[in-house]
Parts: structure tokens; C-alpha cells; sequence
């Protein structure tokens, strides 16, 4: 038998090679536990309307990428072979050349960092033969198999490490892994503010499992669920799993702003979908469509579920994602279990039924401070507004409270500082309104809101969901004002561990 070693590691159109993990795969994963390696398995690279399979990549931020290609050649297969290079690495001292590997790594990288990127190390990983096999094999093989590329059967952890150490030497100007591996697989890459992070494990499970009927994901607070969702159906979208998907988002504000997250996600990953196909609605916006259908009057401002409209169904989408599902209504979230009995239904946090996904991580900052203060609030609240703009831009503050202590506290404002402020509303559009001010606003207007710096009055105990919510605003500092003790505050106390100032 006379082998010619194939170049080409990717086909076009053909499905990600779907192989469950064996005990040297599981080897190799184990390296990224006490290392700087990252390691993918069975994954893809999209490109335009094209995915291709990536059956195992590591990321070395020292080195570069390591890529293998599988073979399920066994000694048998292999002990009366020859071989010969193929055209293509005739005059090549790689002898495994992954021809089409590289160039459409290189492809998103160019067209993502507008560079070559980073170095690229082809190896085999050969899980039915042993090294010892392999030394009786014909000299013509071991020439284009080199035994330093070869990942074998019986190689263990610290021989794995070393041969992937022993492709070149150390380069500590490489770019960090979120870069690089964020470019390449751009389903799991998190962009923000010009960055670009890679998800971690959980979420890039949750991303690369099914759906099926009715599902709960239960996600610590800033965890990057928001973002998670979108990639999810960013994936779905591009591999034609669903024709459509809803996300449903509580404020018309809250919508927008995720709207604009998804055009930045898309704009990034350079990827062709059906931009119609993906939709993020309000309760209100999703109802009256069914009750569009049914020719019935529509809804204006106020959440309403006529009982006709749980008699009857309606194939709104494929998928429908509920995101914050903790801080909508009851009866709205039985009217999607009732209309998605068909298809699938993703409720985010709902604390009524068991968890089937979950995100433990959160990325609050370690460093926020968190500061308590028993005063007169409305006082404090204008002194520390005073304080932080000394070193922080109007932008970067949000106060949440009372629709009367916001007012109060704009008419104040006016006269106190010389920055703009603006009352909230989540009801209004985007466009409209000036998000680049101090912002004040209630406690239902707070969905997707961010900024350095919160301060949070008239405190909401009877609504504990939302009141937590607003606690996650503030990335740098938390300010929560309060008038009189009570065990609600003692237990926010215990939460963030702060000193009581």
C-alpha cells in the first residue's frame, strides 16, 4: 500500500468532525489546567457563508497555534505502507502541510488584524498507534510522519508538553489568546469597547448545544449572558439551524441597546446571515403581533394577556429567548410556554423551574468598592455627584431611585453642576435621549445599563430582583444611600462585605 500524505485538512461544506473525547484527547485537555494553553476540540471556523472544521487546536501565547490533524491508522493499516510527499510539499520542509489550514487562518486574520497573525505548528494526533510501532514502520513513512510532529497512543502528558515546547522558542510578544483565538472563532468572541474576549467554557457549551422545548439558564450577575445569547444565535443563524429566533428584552431601551450590540458582533465576525431572521422584541411588541394575527386591538404601554390569546396558537419563531426572565411577569412568561409548546423556549433566570444550563463565573470587577451611608440621601446623593465629576466624566454615573427623588434631584442638579442630566426613560428609543449625560433613573428602567459609577437611593426591597439588578450597575464603585437600619440593609452588607463609611 503506497500513501500519498494529504495536504488538505479542511473540505468545504462537509460537517465538524464529531469524535468523543478519547484518553489521549483528554491528555491533551488537561495540559490548558496548569499552563498558558488553550485548547479547541471539534470546532469550527466560519468564514463569510463557509464553516470549516477544526478537529483539534491549541493556542500557546508563547509559541503560537498548534494544529493537528486525527488519524485512525493503526499499525496494521500501516506496516507494509510507503509513502511519498505529495506535489504540494514536494520542496517543503513541513512535511505535514495543511495547506488550506493555514491560508484560511491566515484569511481571518488578515481580515480581522490586517496581519498574518501568529506562527502555525502542524502535528498529528495518531490515537491508534503506539510509539513503539511506530519505530518498525517503513523508513519512506517515518520521513513524511516525523516522530517530534506525532501526538501517539501511549504518549503521556509531560512528552505531549514537551513536544509542542520543542516547536519553537519563546516569544513573549505574542497576543494574548482572546485576540488570536476570538479572531479565528468569532461564535465565541465577546466584543466590547474596541476588545475582544474570548467566552469562557460554560458559556462556549451553552453556544455549541441544542435547545430542545423548554430550557432555563440561570446566569450569575454580569456573567456576559447578554452577549452569550446573542453569539448563541449569531451560531444558529449562520449554520441554518433556526429560520427564526426572538429575544425578548423587558424596555424598548434595553432592546436597542442589545440591537446594537448584535451589529457590532456581526460587524466583527465578518460573516454572512440573514440579519431578518434574528429579532429582539418587548412583551408588548411580541403580544401584539399575536394579537395582530387574531385582528384584535393593540396593546399601548401596559402588559395585558387576553385569555383568547392562550386558546389560540402562534408560530412566532423557531426559537424564542426570554432574557431577564426573573423581572418579567408571571403571566407572560405562561404565555410563552403556552405559544412556544411546539418549538423552543430559553428562559433566562426564571427561579421557578430547575436550571438545565448555568453560568457560575461573574466578571465584577474584584476591585469595585462598595459603600454604605446612612444619611439624608438626596443630600449625599448631590455631594457625591459633585465629588465624582472631579475625575470622572457625566457619562460614567447613574443614580437610581424614586421617579419623585429623580426629579427632585434634576431641579437641584441644574443649579449644583454645570453637566447635563437626563431622566431615564426605557419606554423611549435610543435616539432619543442622551445617553452620554448623568443619568437618573428608577429601578424599571435599568435593564443593560452600565457605568463606572452607581448610587442607588429609595431602595426597593419589595422588589429584591430589581434592587440586585441595579447593585450590578457600577463596575468601579457602588453607592448605596439609606435613611434608617434594617435587616434588608444588613443583608446587603453581608453580600458585599464593605465597611459601612
Amino acid at each position: 500500500m503506497k500513501l500519498s500524505f494529504l495536504p488538505s485538512f479542511f473540505k468545504t461544506k462537509e460537517e465538524a468532525l464529531i469524535v468523543p473525547d478519547s484518553l489521549l484527547l483528554k491528555k491533551i485537555k488537561s495540559l490548558s489546567q496548569n499552563s498558558n494553553l488553550v485548547v479547541f476540540s471539534h470546532k469550527e471556523i466560519f468564514h463569510h457563508k463557509e464553516s470549516y472544521p477544526i478537529a483539534l487546536m491549541i493556542y500557546d501565547d508563547l509559541r503560537g497555534i498548534y494544529i493537528f490533524e486525527i488519524k485512525e491508522w493503526s499499525y496494521d493499516d500501516l506496516k507494509n505502507a510507503t509513502a511519498s510527499k505529495a506535489k504540494s510539499v514536494e520542496n517543503s520542509k513541513n512535511t505535514l502541510a495543511f495547506d488550506k489550514t493555514h491560508a484560511i487562518i491566515k484569511k481571518k486574520f488578515n481580515e480581522l488584524l490586517h496581519n498574518d497573525g501568529v506562527e502555525i505548528f502542524n502535528y498529528l494526533l495518531m490515537e491508534n498507534l503506539s510509539s513503539d510501532e511506530y519505530e518498525h514502520l517503513n523508513d519512506s513513512l517515518q520521513e513524511i510522519l516525523p516522530k517530534e510532529k506525532i501526538i501517539f497512543s501511549d504518549s503521556d502528558t509531560s512528552e505531549i508538553f514537551k513536544k509542542l515546547q520543542s516547536a519553537a522558542p519563546e516569544d513573549h510578544t505574542l497576543p494574548p489568546k482572546d485576540v488570536i483565538l476570538g479572531t479565528l472563532f468569532v461564535q465565541y468572541a465577546i466584543v466590547k469597547a474596541d476588545t475582544v474576549s474570548l467566552c469562557n467554557e460554560e458559556q462556549r457549551e451553552f453556544i455549541d448545544r441544542k435547545i430542545s422545548r423548554l430550557e432555563n439558564l440561570t446566569a450569575a450577575p454580569k456573567s456576559g449572558k447578554s452577549y452569550t445569547l446573542l453569539l448563541k444565535s449569531i451560531k444558529e443563524l449562520f449554520k441554518e439551524e433556526r429560520k427564526k429566533i426572538i429575544l425578548i428584552k423587558p424596555t424598548i431601551l434595553s432592546k436597542e441597546i442589545l440591537h446594537k450590540r448584535f451589529l457590532e458582533l456581526i460587524e466583527h465576525a465578518i460573516i454572512d446571515i440573514d440579519l431578518m431572521a434574528f429579532e429582539i422584541l418587548t412583551p408588548v411588541e411580541l403580544v401584539n403581533r399575536h394579537l395582530m394575527k387574531l385582528k384584535m386591538p393593540s396593546l399601548e404601554d401596559t402588559l395585558y394577556i387576553d385569555e383568547k390569546l392562550m386558546q389560540k396558537s402562534f408560530n412566532a419563531a423557531d426559537l424564542i429567548i426570554c432574557d431577564d426572565a426573573d423581572i418579567m411577569p408571571s403571566h407572560f412568561l405562561a404565555y410563552l410556554k403556552h405559544i412556544q409548546k411546539r418549538s423552543d423556549l430559553l428562559l433566562v433566570n426564571d427561579s421557578s423551574q430547575e436550571a438545565t444550563s448555568t453560568f457560575t463565573q461573574s466578571y465584577l470587577p474584584t476591585e469595585r468598592e462598595v459603600h454604605f451611608y446612612q444619611t439624608n440621601p438626596h443630600a449625599k446623593a448631590l455631594h457625591l455627584i459633585s465629588s465624582l465629576l472631579k475625575s470622572a466624566d457625566p457619562a460614567d454615573i447613574v443614580v437610581v431611585c424614586s421617579q419623585e427623588s429623580r426629579e427632585k434631584l434634576q431641579e437641584d442638579l441644574d443649579s449644583f453642576i454645570e453637566d447635563e442630566t437626563l431622566l431615564l426613560d426605557a419606554s423611549k428609543h435610543l435616539t432619543e435621549q442622551k445617553l452620554d449625560s448623568i443619568l437618573l433613573t428608577t429601578y424599571d428602567d435599568i435593564v443593560e445599563l452600565e457605568a463606572k459609577h452607581a448610587i442607588l437611593m429609595d431602595l426597593c426591597f419589595d422588589d429584591i430582583q430589581r434592587l440586585l439588578y441595579a447593585c450590578n450597575i457600577a463596575n468601579q464603585t457602588l453607592h448605596i444611600l439609606y435613611e434608617e437600619e434594617s435587616q434588608e440593609i444588613e443583608n446587603l452588607k453581608e453580600k458585599y462585605e464593605s465597611n459601612q463609611d
